[in-house]
C-alpha cells in the first residue's frame, strides 16, 4: 500500500469491508466540510431573504458555433428540423415511437457502416458517459484508432462525435449531413420519418467507418432495447448502475427498467454489469440467460475491489484492483472524483479484458496509462476558481446523492451553494430530498433552452414545504449566479446540477466570462 494519509478499502460483492484509518485521516477527512449534513453555516444564514421573490431577467440567446466551415449552420439547421424527443415533454415509448425497422432502412440506404466497425455497447441509468470514455481512452492509448460516441452534448453537437479524443470536424459534419440529407428525404415521403437521434446516430457510424476506427465504443440514448444504438453487434456490451430515470417512459420500477437496459444483450458476446439492486439484478440475468448472452458481474464473477486515499501528491482519490483469467490490474489510480467512478472504472476495465480476450491487439500496459488522461466536461468538472464552482449533470436522485458524496470525499469547502434545475419528466422528489441532505443553500433555476424545465418556482415551492427549508428563485443562469456571488465568502462552494441544459449554460457562461478577461 502506498504512504497515504488514509485508506478505506472496500471489496464489492459478499466480501467484507476491510478499513484502515488513521487519526490523521480521520482529522482530514472531516476538514472539507465543517458543517453537519443541512446546517447552514452563518454566512449563508444571513443571506436568506425573508421571503422568495422571482426577478425575471432575459435569458441571453443561445450561442452561435463560429461558422468554420461553408454550410455548416445550414446543416444543425437540418438536424434540429427533426423530432428530438430529448426535449419533448411527453414522449411514448413504442415501437412506432422508436422504431428499430425505420432505423435499420436508414442504415441499409447509406451502406450500413455499422457492420464495417467493431463496436462496444454500453447501457445503464447512470455512469455511461463516464464507462465510455475511461474504455475510449485506454483503447486510444493502447494503440488503437478509437472512436466515442455519447449523449447528450454540453455546448457543441459535435462533443457526441470523437476520435481519439478529436471532436467530429465542421467539414465533415457538413459532408455527412448533405450524405444523408437525401436518404431522409426520400424516408420522409414514403411515410418513414427518422428522428435526430437516429439522422445522427447513423452519421456517427458513417464516420466511424469513413475514418477506419480499429473500434468504436457507442453510448446508448435512452433505454437500449429500442435505442437506435442497438442495431449493432459489438464485441462486447456493459450496463452500468441502473436506478429510477426516464420512469414515464421506460417503466416506473427498477425492474421495467433494467428489462429495456438489457435488451442490449446479444447471443455469445459477453456482457459486463456492476453489482446492482437485487431487483434489477434479477431481471439482468434472466434476459441474459434468455439471450444466451454471458453475463459477468464486476465485483462477484470478476475479482475487484476500490478503495478511497488521501496522499499528499495527489490528494483526495480512489484506487482500483481487479484479476481476471487474463489480466491484474493492482492499485490504478481512478481519474474522476467519486466513489461512483470506481465503479465506472472497474466496468471500463472488464469491458477492457473482453475486448482483448475477443481478439482485439493494443498494449494492455500503455491502455492503462490512458487511464490517467481522462477528463470529463459536466462531471465534477470544475470551471471556475474564485469563486470555487463545479458543475455536474446528476438529473436523477441517484445521480445527485453520488455528486454531493464524491464532492464531500474531494473537495474542501464551508458552506455550499447549490444551483438546481432539472427537467420536469424525473424524479424530482428524490432529487429534492439529495438536495435537502447536500445543500447549505438552494437556488431554484431553469436553462433558457430547454423547453421541458420544471418551473423553479413551484421546485422552491415543494422543497419548503417539504423539507422546512428557505429557497430562492432565479429565471435565469445568470441571475442565479449572481444571487450566490452575493451569498458565498471565498471558503464556500457553488454546485450548478440537476440536468446537463443547465450544466452547459453554466459552462458556457464561465467560458464566455474568461475569454471577456483575456480580452
Amino acid at each position: 500500500m502506498s504512504a497515504s494519509l488514509k485508506s478505506k478499502h472496500v471489496r464489492t460483492g459478499t466480501a467484507k469491508a476491510k478499513i484502515r484509518i488513521s487519526k490523521a485521516a480521520i482529522r482530514q477527512a472531516a476538514k472539507p466540510s465543517r458543517r453537519r449534513p443541512g446546517e447552514i453555516s452563518r454566512a449563508s444564514a444571513a443571506a436568506q431573504p425573508a421571503r422568495r421573490k422571482v426577478i425575471p431577467i432575459k435569458a441571453p440567446a443561445a450561442p452561435v458555433p463560429r461558422e468554420a466551415h461553408p454550410g455548416y449552420a445550414k446543416a444543425i439547421e437540418f438536424l434540429m428540423s427533426h423530432t428530438d424527443y430529448e426535449k419533448m415533454r411527453v414522449v411514448r415509448y413504442n415501437t412506432t415511437t422508436f422504431n428499430l425497422d425505420r432505423m435499420r432502412t436508414l442504415l441499409r440506404h447509406l451502406g450500413n457502416p455499422q457492420a464495417r466497425i467493431r463496436t462496444a455497447h454500453v447501457a445503464g441509468t447512470k455512469g455511461k458517459g463516464s464507462t465510455c470514455h475511461m474504455l475510449a481512452a485506454m483503447l486510444q492509448a493502447g494503440g488503437l484508432k478509437t472512436g466515442l460516441y455519447t449523449s447528450p452534448h454540453i455546448i457543441d453537437m459535435r462533443e457526441r462525435i470523437r476520435i481519439d479524443g478529436e471532436l467530429i470536424s465542421h467539414a465533415h459534419t457538413v459532408e455527412l449531413v448533405k450524405r444523408v440529407e437525401p436518404v431522409v428525404k426520400r424516408m420522409a415521403a414514403s411515410g418513414e420519418r427518422p428522428t435526430f437521434f437516429e439522422i445522427f446516430t447513423a452519421m456517427s457510424f458513417c464516420h466511424f467507418a469513413d475514418q477506419k476506427v480499429d473500434i468504436a465504443v457507442i453510448e446508448t440514448g435512452m433505454g437500449g432495447r429500442l435505442d437506435s444504438t442497438n442495431v449493432i453487434t459489438p464485441e462486447v456490451c456493459a450496463i452500468t448502475s441502473i436506478s429510477k430515470d426516464h420512469m414515464a417512459v421506460l417503466g416506473n420500477t427498477l425492474a421495467k427498467i433494467a428489462a429495456e437496459k438489457g435488451g442490449i444483450f446479444k447471443k455469445d458476446i459477453p456482457a459486463v454489469t456492476c453489482v446492482q439492486d437485487p431487483e434489477a439484478m434479477a431481471v439482468l440475468q434472466r434476459v441474459a440467460a434468455g439471450a444466451k448472452t454471458p453475463l459477468s458481474v464486476v465485483g462477484q464473477d470478476i475479482e475487484f475491489s476500490y478503495r478511497f486515499e488521501i496522499t499528499r501528491p495527489i490528494g483526495p482519490h480512489m484506487r482500483v484492483c481487479m484479476t481476471t483469467e487474463m489480466n491484474r490490474f493492482e492499485h490504478l489510480t481512478v481519474p474522476l472524483m467519486g466513489e461512483h467512478q470506481a465503479v465506472n472504472c472497474g466496468l471500463a476495465l472488464a469491458m477492457l479484458d473482453r475486448l482483448k480476450a475477443r481478439g482485439l491487439s493494443f498494449d494492455v500496459t500503455k491502455a492503462l496509462e490512458g487511464l490517467a488522461r481522462v477528463k470529463i466536461p459536466g462531471r465534477l468538472e470544475v470551471v471556475n476558481r474564485d469563486p470555487h464552482v463545479i458543475i455536474d449533470g446528476a438529473h436523477n436522485a441517484a445521480s445527485v446523492q453520488a455528486l454531493f458524496r464524491g464532492i464531500g470525499q474531494h473537495v474542501p469547502y464551508d458552506s455550499m451553494v447549490v444551483i438546481f434545475g432539472c427537467n420536469c419528466d424525473k424524479d424530482i422528489d428524490g432529487m429534492l430530498e439529495q438536495v435537502s441532505l447536500g445543500a447549505d443553500k438552494v437556488i431554484f433555476t431553469r436553462s433558457s433552452n430547454n423547453p421541458k424545465a420544471a418551473d423553479p418556482l413551484e421546485l422552491s415551492n415543494v422543497y419548503t414545504e417539504r423539507y422546512g427549508k428557505m429557497a430562492q428563485v432565479a429565471e435565469s443562469f445568470h441571475h442565479a449566479m449572481e444571487i450566490a456571488e452575493r451569498a458565498i465568502t471565498r471558503e464556500d462552494l457553488v454546485t450548478v446540477t440537476g440536468s446537463f441544459y443547465l450544466v452547459g449554460e453554466a459552462k458556457q457562461f464561465f467560458e464566455d466570462r474568461a475569454a471577456k478577461k483575456a480580452g
